[in-house]
């Protein structure tokens, strides 16, 4: 499976993308089976799993039930280091390009090279922004750094771009979980019409014209996690 092949391809047949987030803190494994029926009856095409901590290092018990009843790819979308499990198909492998801690630029990436140089997982360079969804995240207080406004459009563009210039393949706008206000679609717009690699965007998004408002701006794949495990009816929204 290559994951990221698939993304491409894709993105040049105009095919959008939606994965289901899931936090290993805040689903309980005897449930799995079930949600993961409703992903299949949705139109998701991807299952993302990692939230901004796992206290109880659930992550690798969670993938390995996960990988039992799904055929969708699996990527890990870590907090840090911890949160890998070799279970999975592959992963993110994330740059908080939008903040200045080294701790979560480079050094969580360093921490996680010796589990990652010898594992099957596919490894997928990704440049993560944080976007101002006027709630304070879990990702804002863990990495201890600023979202970019809304309005910053500008510096919104120029840090995706310094993302694709230094060899991403993946650039993800993030409003965070629970956001109230998700990723505007003129950022997403400005964003896309200037990038040569895929898009991915999530956080704040609840409804079916919430999502479908980022796939018109230009998401490629769109992440959704919090809206499901506040009502799984919203897969029913989204049916095949």
């Amino acid at each position: 499976m290559n994951i990221y092949q698939n993304i491409l391809s894709a993105e040049k047949e105009g095919k959008k993308l939606l994965a289901v987030l899931i936090d290993p803190e805040k689903i309980d494994l005897k449930n799995i089976a079930a949600f993961i029926e409703k992903i299949h009856q949705s139109i998701a095409t991807h299952i993302f799993i990692g939230g901004s901590t796992d206290i109880d290092n659930q992550t690798d018990n969670v993938v390995s039930v996960i990988k039992k009843n799904t055929h969708l790819p699996l990527v890990l979308f870590p907090g840090d280091v911890s949160q890998i499990s070799e279970n999975a198909d592959g992963i993110l492998f994330l740059s908080l390009l939008s903040g200045r801690n080294p701790e979560y630029l480079i050094e969580q990436q360093i921490k996680a090279v010796p589990r990652l140089k010898n594992s099957t997982l596919e490894i997928l360079p990704t440049g993560y922004i944080l976007i101002d969804g006027k709630k304070e995240t879990a990702t804002q207080k863990v990495s201890n750094t600023k979202p970019i406004a809304q309005e910053n459009t500008e510096l919104i563009l120029n840090t995706a771009l310094a993302g694709e210039f230094s060899g991403k393949k993946l650039i993800y706008l993030e409003a965070g979980s629970g956001a109230t206000e998700a990723v505007s679609q003129k950022a997403i717009s400005v964003v896309k019409k200037n990038l040569s690699i895929p898009l991915i965007v999530g956080g704040g998004i609840r409804t079916k014209k919430q999502l479908k408002n980022a796939f018109n701006a230009g998401a490629d794949l769109v992440v959704i996690g919090t809206a499901f495990e506040n009502d799984e009816t919203f897969f029913e929204d989204l049916k095949k």
